[in-house]
């Protein structure tokens, strides 16, 4: 009796300070989406003369939006980042192929951490932090895992790296924990129409839930539904930039379907919806975004990448600077803009912070929580250095002999990228190197820059490992095809 008499006294200062250890006072359920090779440029919003995105366009508007949020410049990496908080590097990726692609087995991952908050975590789409089994999603922290192999629907590498053989953007075959299964219809509605199905069943059990939707469109090929790509080729673009653009309206066609059901279901409330890219702009932009592309009677067509120099793969703002949306109705702010810079390395601890996680992974940590800015756009923000190697050095070569090259250092002001330092402030297109003018801010970049690798480079993990003799998911499906068969994915109903 006195036990209980104790319970009751204590359990509403309990309750106060679970409350209070929660930064908005409830766990929300977290949905990202993040397209592939998307960057910066092509939304309405941004300018862009050509796209027509009224559903991101919608979302800009009842978010608060991170102008100044930099990824890495290709699509593995950035995707490490999320996934934990630090530098890619340091997860052991320093390409997007070639066993150089997966993410260390030592990396506790963002699912995982939610996990420690009563969150379940469901991928749908790309994955590409490894294809072999240990490094597969359904080992690393997701309950429920709907992807391709590889980066990209079809692709296939000398290496592990490589999805089912032969597999098309219309009616994939994709593997569901752990079994393939013959889909019918386009990759982006398939993989948002999974998403969706499970959001709802989850959301059913009133268990808060960590869904990220990650497209493989708009990377190559750039093969877009019928009806999105003919707007494009009747305004006169060739059919690859046609396909570039008419993926991205697709996609903009499920976010609307994403953002209908979220409120249908009475979700939107109690749900963080992101929008984000992985990496700079690729497709409708020529290296270094100098041009679009050309149209179908070979004239060159001016591109768009919003006055940034670079593109993917390239170190410049133009390589990494992506949208980041981030919406939640009744706790952040609609329509405020965050200039400070922020990164890729944020997400984990901004969601554990949110979901009121304090411990984390003991010396994983590289990024800081964007609470404060979410609170506060013009909260106190103490500048940092973030660094950006584009890495895809040549197999075999010891990665320091490229450690000067393809790098860039940004803080809150400037980019230095090799030899060349820009005021983003004043110069946000790169055009005037200003390195003979602020040595001081040279040196003091490469200082940190060397502190950074050397701290980097004894957890690049996958240098020097021997290339897998077998793909697994080539192995895998056979395997299956033989044995079971392939059945039909079944749609949920939504």
């Amino acid at each position: 009796m006195n036990q209980l008499k104790l319970v009751l006294l204590i359990a509403p200062f309990l309750i106060a300070h679970l409350i209070h250890a929660l930064p908005f006072g409830v766990k929300p359920n977290v949905i990202l989406v993040i397209t592939d090779d998307q960057g910066y440029g092509p939304i309405g919003k941004h300018g862009n003369p050509w796209i027509k995105t009224p559903n991101l366009d919608k979302l800009y508007g009842q978010s608060t939006r991170f102008e100044r949020f930099l990824v890495s410049p290709t699509c593995s990496p950035t995707r490490a980042a999320l996934m934990s908080g630090r530098h890619p590097m340091k997860n052991g990726i320093t390409h997007t192929i070639l066993e150089r692609e997966r993410m260390a087995l030592s990396t506790v991952t963002l699912p995982q951490v939610l996990k420690n908050a009563g969150y379940t975590s469901g991928i749908f789409g790309k994955w590409h932090l490894g294809d072999e089994e240990p490094y597969q999603p359904n080992n690393r922290g997701f309950d429920e895992a709907f992807i391709h192999g590889a980066g990209g629907i079809g692709q296939k590498f000398n290496c592990s790296c490589a999805d089912v053989p032969g597999n098309k953007y219309f009616d994939p075959v994709i593997r569901h924990n752990g079994s393939f299964v013959k889909t019918i219809g386009y990759c982006t509605d398939i993989f948002f129409t999974a998403g969706l199905g499970w959001m709802k069943q989850v959301s059913e059990k009133k268990k808060p839930f960590f869904a990220y939707i990650s497209t493989n469109a708009p990377h190559g090929p750039f093969i877009a539904p019928p009806q999105n790509a003919k707007r494009f080729t009747d305004l006169g673009f060739s059919e690859r930039d046609a396909g570039f653009y008419g993926m991205i309206e697709n996609i903009d066609e499920n976010m609307g379907r994403l953002l209908e059901k979220l409120d249908q279901w009475d979700l939107s409330k109690n749900t963080i919806l992101i929008f984000m890219s992985d990496n700079g702009s690729v497709g409708g932009m020529v290296r270094e975004g100098s041009k679009l592309g050309t149209s179908k009677d070979g004239k060159p067509m001016e591109g768009f990448n919003a006055g940034m120099k670079g593109a993917k793969g390239s170190a410049d703002e133009g390589g990494v600077r992506v949208p980041f949306f981030i919406r939640w109705p009744g706790k952040f702010s609609p329509g405020k803009v965050v200039e400070r810079i922020t990164a890729h390395i944020d997400l984990l601890p901004t969601l554990a912070d949110i979901a009121g996680i304090s411990k984390l992974p003991k010396g994983q940590i590289d990024g800081r929580s964007l609470v404060p800015l979410l609170k506060n756009p013009k909260a106190e923000w103490r500048d940092r250095y973030l660094f950006t190697h584009k890495g895809r050095w040549k197999t075999g070569t010891e990665p320091t002999e490229r450690k000067w090259k393809g790098f860039a250092v940004r803080n809150e002001r400037f980019r230095l990228v090799e030899n060349n330092l820009y005021d983003l402030e004043a110069d946000p297109g790169q055009t005037i190197n200003i390195a003979d003018k602020h040595p001081k801010v040279v040196k003091s970049m490469r200082e940190a820059y060397e502190s950074f690798w050397k701290e980097t480079r004894p957890l690049m993990v996958n240098e020097e490992v021997n290339m897998s003799a077998t793909r697994p998911y080539h192995v895998l499906y056979e395997k299956q095809l033989k044995n079971e068969g392939i059945t039909i994915w079944r749609k949920p109903h939504l």
